[in-house]
């Protein structure tokens, strides 16, 4: 553990810049990592998962509606965020995300929020497809259900919004930034539900 008079400010700051955790924790993260900010990053984002874990089982009835117009209006999206109280959604913080959210879901047209949204019948279809594909290469069995798992995986990374890698970050996922706010106004914070649409697609 690094000496906390050691950890210069310029990177304390940094890295409350970019993860929006308070500077004494972030601090604590740095000294935890001996100075290395992608470990201290790591730190942080684990803490803020404990932290969600905890507020699970909390309420969350208030929020925002926020739209994102894209290519002179040929993109649309609603979503909804929700929190626990009005306080939080009035913040720029909250206010930010909803906005950020609304922005990712036009560039990367996720189909669900999260796993638990994806229908069983569509994960059995995509599974068989990815079986029979696996098997083509002639790899053997035990092979196989890595291979299978492996493009599943990748599957959510496409499709699920939480899954999603961030756009404005490709070391952070949707649902890390989801944590991170969460953590920061401490309330929780979960995305109900969105709407995208484009121009000339089918419905």
């Amino acid at each position: 553990m690094t000496d906390p008079d050691r950890i210069p400010a310029d990177l304390v700051k940094r890295l409350r810049d970019e993860t929006g955790v308070g500077m004494m924790d972030c601090k604590r993260a740095l000294v935890e990592a001996g100075g290395d900010l992608g470990k201290a990053r790591e730190i942080l984002r684990k803490a803020g998962k404990a932290g969600r874990d905890k507020r699970q089982g909390r309420s969350a009835r208030e929020g925002v509606i926020d739209s994102y117009i894209h290519l002179e209006g040929r993109i649309g999206v609603l979503v909804e965020c929700n929190c626990e109280t009005d306080f939080v959604a009035r913040t720029d913080d909250f206010k930010t995300l909803a906005r950020e959210l609304a922005m990712q879901i036009a560039a990367l047209r996720p189909r669900w929020i999260s796993r638990d949204e994806v229908p069983q019948d569509v994960i059995e279809g995509e599974r068989k497809i990815y079986e029979e594909q696996a098997r083509s290469t002639g790899k053997p069995e035990n092979v196989l259900t890595k291979i299978v798992d492996g493009k599943l995986e990748a599957f959510y990374k496409e499709s699920v919004l939480l899954d999603q890698t961030y756009i404005r970050d490709d070391k952070r996922t949707v649902g890390d930034l989801v944590d991170e706010v969460s953590a920061k106004v401490g309330e929780k914070v979960a995305v109900r539900r969105f709407a995208r649409f484009q121009v000339g697609e089918e419905i």
